[in-house]
């Protein structure tokens, strides 16, 4: 099943739409520059929360808690 998009329209200075310009190859319009922006920083925030070890502890300190705890 297609389903067909609807554009809109967005306003941007003209220094930034030279800076998307810059960003695309040859061929990419707009929406294909913005597109692999959106896609980069989606990966980019995932693994920002993947590797985001303000709540973790060493794998040491895990064992050690865990004998601990278990009193093994």
């Amino acid at each position: 099943m297609l389903i067909a998009s609807m554009n809109t329209t967005i306003s941007i200075s003209q220094e930034m739409k030279e800076k998307l310009r810059t960003l695309g190859r040859a061929g990419d319009s707009y929406d294909d520059v913005i597109r692999k922006m959106y896609e980069i920083t989606k990966r980019h925030v995932m693994l920002g929360y993947l590797y985001d070890e303000t709540d973790s502890v060493s794998i040491e300190k895990a064992i050690a808690d865990a004998k601990n705890r278990w009193h093994e």
